[in-house]
């Protein structure tokens, strides 16, 4: 296998090993909002124990874009993928954390006191998922227009927040017997903003990927 080669086919396991931690985190998103839907608490033990799987990932995933730093010495491009995969890792792994805090805050909830306003929170978890699912794919593909049109979907998710939020405020006056509730569902619709601008962070940084400028500073 000539040297060009090796370090082609470990360029692809990196955007390989890329979207296994990033299918890991939507399925940890997935699976908390399904513990926090089902009051499963056995599920929700189970992501906050597997959240770990992720932070090695994270370890793995660093340790890959550092030797081939140091063996191949990349340039251009190559540095640039790599150098993002490594910024892009921090993201997915806070989006492990976040599904892990809203699976730790369904440990305490045993009925739906807001069933309509759960819906809606199963509604911006989605959005927010398909935002990193994408954010993902533009790196692969290194497609700046998907991850434009990701970026712009953030939109989506800021609107079910701010909606979320205000008719939880609105609880607040109704049933203060309720407050606990409120709180929680307000941190769970906080973790899940920060899941759409970690996807918005990837997307910046696939940006840089492609042509060097980041935040409209070029770098290399």
């Amino acid at each position: 296998m000539t040297t060009r080669k090796q370090y082609d086919d470990e360029l692809k396991e990196l955007s390989s090993a890329l979207i296994r931690m990033g299918t890991m985190a939507i399925d940890a998103v997935s699976r908390a909002m399904q513990a926090l839907k089902t009051f499963d608490k056995q599920l929700a033990k189970e992501i906050i124990e597997d959240d770990a799987n992720i932070n090695a990932m994270e370890r793995d995933i660093e340790t890959m874009c550092l030797k081939l730093i140091l063996k191949q010495q990349p340039v251009a491009t190559d540095l640039r993928k790599i150098s993002t995969a490594i910024k892009m890792i921090t993201d997915i792994e806070r989006i492990g954390d976040a599904a892990s805090d809203i699976a730790e805050i369904s440990l305490f909830h045993d009925s739906c006191t807001f069933p309509e306003l759960q819906n809606e929170v199963l509604k911006m978890a989605e959005a927010a998922k398909e935002m990193l699912a994408d954010a993902i794919e533009a790196y692969v593909k290194g497609d700046l227009e998907l991850a434009k049109r990701t970026m712009e979907k953030d939109d989506i998710v800021d609107d079910y927040f701010r909606k979320i939020r205000g008719d939880l405020a609105s609880h607040i006056y109704r049933e203060t017997k309720e407050m606990d509730t409120v709180i929680d569902y307000l941190m769970i619709i906080k973790y899940l903003e920060r899941v759409g601008d970690h996807a918005v962070n990837i997307c910046e940084w696939v940006q840089f990927y492609v042509t060097g400028i980041h935040i409209n500073e070029r770098i290399i």
